[in-house]
């Protein structure tokens, strides 16, 4: 009786497991069980579609025409009893690359990534001035895997920007837009190899436009976007929903080192100005009006009695330049230069830079409450810089120049101040740790250096065993500094 039961209870178990898993995949069944309809309206995924479909058809058209750009160069640094453990990344991000207390110096070859821009079928690329600098040789590879050496036609320090070449025909030019017509919140795409990986896209929308004072080059009227740009981006193509080259993306702004919402790209107006004259004639030539100009406040509104908001007071006009004989005055606002709005003393600059010299153009003008029309013939920029390569001293390796009138209003150097400006400093020389861009160098060895005539006599005299002492206005202020060989 009691096997008869323990035979019944163990059946009645077993239904139970069998109900129990039985009813357990239904269950489950119940819960794989997928959507039949879609939340999504058709017109909103039928437009989705066609926006996803229009900017792939913008990216596969406009590949072609980026290239991934390989630079290497010899740079002389100190050798130590560590090895390379000072050429580690950390040290050099946080102690800089020259960075090394031991041993003689020793030179080693260095390399570095970028991105180009194909603008003609014949192999002009348009780059950054900084992602070929210095370099002993350059590797473009384009789109196809295509290996070519790349040739330097002119670099243009100013604006960042240089032009190379590649011996190579019928190559996928870009088209080049008018980056006047871009506007705050329009989408625009960015490409470009960041960190080497070629060929990436990114999309965003211009957050502004004619950024200044950025601190990256001497000519400056950024296109700011948030499509990402990431150390690599450096030379590759912002392009629009056209597929229109509109910038050459250049800098980030970032505390990381990496992509942090804002990215800077050189207008493909200011791109193509300079690029033209590169080709032409293997340097830029720009345009001088000669006044030296500051931008427009409230209060010098309501002193000159100005009802306008926006323009380029002349605080000066140069002794026989284009702007006097034309018939500028102390205190005209600039509001209009040939048929564009200037916004403020940056953007007039940047247009008469942009503008070949010889060239007429209308300019109006503000003058006592009335408006009036000026035609000025533009000269050319007065360039007279100097470098110190040459010579066989401390000095070797620096660049000045006389400082101009609009050099000393833009960098807001007073006028009590004489000497020449530094305009570059190469990485290698003996100077590079103590002189900046931008120092006005006042003395030499306690004798006054008032133009380059000066300069090029002092220098001259040096030995390449002598140590210098220099008189040097930086920033506001006056400091003495030596260099030793």
């Amino acid at each position: 009786m009691k096997k008869k039961s323990l035979v019944v209870a163990l059946f009645l178990v077993s239904i139970g497991i069998i109900v129990g898993l039985t009813i357990s995949a239904n269950l489950n069944v119940q819960k794989l069980t997928f959507a039949d309809s879609s939340r999504v309206s058709d017109e909103a995924s039928e437009f989705l579609g066609r926006l996803s479909s229009s900017l792939s058809e913008v990216a596969e058209a406009v590949k072609p025409s980026v290239v991934n750009i390989s630079t290497t160069k010899t740079v002389t640094m100190k050798s130590t009893p560590f090895g390379d453990l000072f050429n580690d990344p950390f040290f050099r991000r946080f102690f800089g690359d020259d960075f090394r207390p031991f041993g003689p110096k020793r030179k080693y070859k260095s390399s570095a990534l970028g991105s180009g821009v194909i603008v003609s079928a014949d192999g002009y690329i348009l780059t950054n001035n900084h992602v070929i600098k210095d370099a002993d040789e350059i590797k473009v590879v384009l789109y196809d895997r295509r290996e070519f050496k790349g040739k330097v036609i002119g670099t243009d320090p100013k604006t960042d920007l240089a032009v190379i070449k590649i011996d190579a025909e019928n190559l996928p030019a870009i088209k080049i837009g008018e980056s006047d017509d871009l506007k705050v919140g329009e989408v625009v795409i960015a490409i470009g190899n960041p960190f080497g990986l070629n060929q990436t896209i990114t999309m965003g929308i211009v957050s502004a436009v004619g950024r200044s004072n950025v601190g990256i080059a001497d000519y400056e009227d950024f296109i700011q976007t948030d499509a990402a740009i990431n150390p690599g981006n450096s030379g590759g193509a912002l392009v629009n929903t056209r597929g229109e080259l509109v910038g050459v993306n250049t800098a980030i702004f970032s505390t990381s080192g990496g992509y942090m919402g804002i990215g800077f790209a050189i207008p493909s107006d200011m791109a193509k100005a300079v690029m033209k004259s590169i080709v032409k004639y293997g340097k830029v030539i720009r345009g001088w009006l000669g006044v030296t100009i500051q931008g427009l406040t409230p209060e010098l509104a309501k002193s000159f009695d100005i009802k306008e908001d926006k323009g380029a007071l002349v605080t000066d006009v140069v002794k026989d330049s284009p702007a006097q004989k034309a018939g500028f005055k102390r205190g005209d606002l600039i509001v209009e230069f040939d048929g564009k709005t200037v916004r403020d003393e940056t953007s007039l600059r940047n247009m008469v830079a942009n503008t070949p010299p010889g060239k007429t153009v209308q300019v109006r003008i503000i003058r006592d409450g009335k408006e009036k029309i000026l035609t000025v013939t533009l000269g050319e920029y007065p360039e007279t810089t100097v470098g110190s390569a040459g010579y066989n001293n401390v000095l070797r390796g620096v660049y000045v120049q006389e400082i101009t009138p609009d050099l000393r209003a833009s960098l807001d150097i007073p006028e009590k101040v004489k000497g020449v400006l530094v305009s570059n400093v190469d990485e290698d020389s003996p100077a590079a740790a103590v002189i900046k861009r931008h120092d006005v160098i006042q003395e030499i060895n306690r004798q006054v250096i008032k133009d380059i005539k000066d300069y090029r006599k002092a220098v001259s005299k040096l030995g390449p065993e002598d140590n210098v002492l220099l008189l040097v206005y930086r920033s506001g202020g006056y400091i003495y500094v030596t260099i030793r060989p």
